[in-house]
């Protein structure tokens, strides 16, 4: 009865000149599941470590250089242009005038700093060996960065745009050794993007608040909020009864939200190729013979027609864009008598018979669940006793990351997915030699040497009208020489309430990062 009391005496008192009494406005907030499903990563603050999440991450850090939402081209981020010179080894980058979220002002002594300690693999960095090729990192003046390579690297931009720059000045302190479990990544970050970490309520969510000073403008909400979630199927649960206003679905979700007014469905191509990795430090996959046999015993057809509703395309090698792949492919059709030919040749029963092999994988979805049933089902039917493992990212990275001599039989199979695309160089890091873990994601250490030099040719071609040709040549010897079982590459959902204005999500690689402007993101 007080508050009615109160808000008639308010309109009485409009017009008279007295003062009224005005209801303070709730912060305008986004909620989401931004960390759900394939492109997260679920707790994971340190971008130096992040094999997904970007999507989350660049909310509040940034890049020099950024994929557009379409992911058809890089463009500038904390660069606001840059230059690349005729030998392709020296990259010019000029910077946008930024303050760090402690109001610090944001230099080139930052992004040195940053590149210095994500090539130092003592900090745990992901990205090392792919920073290989940085000769040196000069800064002439505060607005100016000069990245130096040692060789032409294709792929060079591309890397940059998943090196989110850190405060030289926060963490130039602390030992690079400590970063990696340090709390300052889900305590007190600090960024340059449009929106400030405010706290982490573990397991629970994280809150950002807005940035008014950020230089692409005063966000048009107050917060942003991630929420985490244990599956997808809770995630759709926190959607449809309003709780969160975005996430990641799973394909038999994402067809129950087509007909629903209330929402909008996102979808597109993964960039994604997943694929079975077989161990070459353990002898069961060292002979061509059974690996060709894996292919041939897995219908993937079937599984991309009933699990996938048939938003999938067969990858005979790592790519499926057209202009990177070349013709005359071996198909490795479904074929089980192949198959047990192929093993019978290799000798099988005496490299393994029916032993059960670990099939280690990360994705805990009910969508993977069924694929790597189906995966066991075909392997057992031609002799192959497969037994899937579901574990966590971090304890899927803890164990195939490993530095010196990890426990190989914990991981001689893995169901994994890896980038190829928009840039194709994406694979580079998974298979080739020079990217051995931990300073790469070389995680099933394959040091296949007609391989390694399809990459370097690659990477290293310098005339645009020859590139596709360079990147069909490593389609043809990943066909040939199946350092990967590969599979498909899946198209990805996202669901998205008709209450927010302007959201930009893209089904992209880990996550992105990608140029989505969450500034200008906004709810009803």
């Amino acid at each position: 009865m007080r508050i009615k009391t109160i808000a008639i005496a308010a309109a009485l008192l409009l017009g008279t000149g007295l003062p009224t009494i005005v209801q303070a406005q709730s912060p305008k907030t986004i909620a989401g599941g931004f960390d759900v499903g394939p492109g997260g990563f679920p707790k994971n603050f340190n971008p130096l470590v992040a094999t997904g999440g970007f999507t989350w991450l660049s909310t509040y850090f940034e890049p020099l250089v950024i994929w557009n939402a379409g992911l058809t081209e890089l463009e500038g981020d904390l660069a606001r242009n840059y230059t690349m010179s005729s030998d392709q080894l020296t990259y010019t980058f000029n910077l946008v005038k930024e303050s760090w979220h402690d109001g610090k002002p944001f230099t080139s002594k930052d992004v040195k700093f940053t590149i210095e300690l994500a090539k130092n693999k003592v900090s745990g960095s992901l990205l090392a060996a792919r920073l290989g090729d940085v000769a040196s990192v000069e800064t002439p003046d505060d607005s100016t960065v000069i990245v130096k390579l040692s060789k032409p690297n294709g792929s060079f931009l591309s890397i940059l745009s998943q090196v989110l720059i850190l405060p030289e000045h926060a963490l130039a302190g602390m030992p690079p050794e400590s970063l990696a479990t340090s709390t300052w990544w889900s305590t007190s970050p600090v960024g340059t993007g449009p929106f400030k970490f405010k706290k982490y309520v573990t397991d629970q969510y994280v809150e950002l608040a807005a940035d008014d000073d950020y230089r692409g403008g005063k966000p048009k909400v107050d917060v942003l909020i991630n929420r985490y979630f244990e599956n997808p199927a809770a995630a759709v649960a926190a959607l449809r009864a309003g709780e969160i206003q975005f996430t990641y679905v799973e394909p038999d979700d994402a067809a129950s939200f087509k007909t629903d007014a209330s929402f909008k469905l996102i979808e597109g191509g993964s960039y994604v190729v997943n694929y079975i990795g077989l161990n070459q430090k353990v002898d069961l996959f060292k002979d061509l013979r059974v690996r060709q046999a894996i292919m041939y015993a897995i219908d993937r057809n079937a599984i991309i027609e009933s699990l996938y509703g048939g938003a999938a395309k067969p990858a005979n090698c790592g790519y499926v864009a057209p202009q990177l792949v070349p013709e005359g492919l071996e198909a490795y059709a479904y074929d089980p008598a192949k198959a047990k030919a192929r093993l019978t040749e290799a000798g099988w029963d005496k490299i393994n018979g029916d032993k059960p092999i670990t099939l280690l994988t990360y994705y805990g979805s009910p969508q993977a669940a069924n694929v790597m049933a189906a995966i066991q089902s075909m392997l057992a039917q031609v002799g192959i006793n497969v037994v899937p493992r579901v574990v966590d990212t971090p304890t899927y990275n803890g164990t195939v990351y490993k530095e010196g001599t990890p426990d190989w039989n914990a991981f001689p199979m893995v169901y994994a997915g890896l980038q190829n695309g928009p840039n194709p160089a994406g694979i580079n890091p998974g298979l080739n030699k020079s990217q051995l873990p931990p300073a790469g994601f070389n995680t099933m250490r394959i040091e296949f040497d007609d391989l390694s030099a399809a990459f370097d040719k690659a990477l290293g071609e310098t005339d645009a009208s020859k590139l596709d040709a360079a990147w069909q040549g490593v389609c043809k010897v990943m066909n040939k020489d199946l350092p990967w079982a590969t599979l498909w590459v899946a198209n990805r959902y996202g669901v998205v309430s008709n209450k927010l204005k302007d959201f930009v999500w893209t089904p992209a690689p880990g996550g992105g990062p990608y140029a989505a402007h969450p500034e200008t993101w906004d709810i009803q």
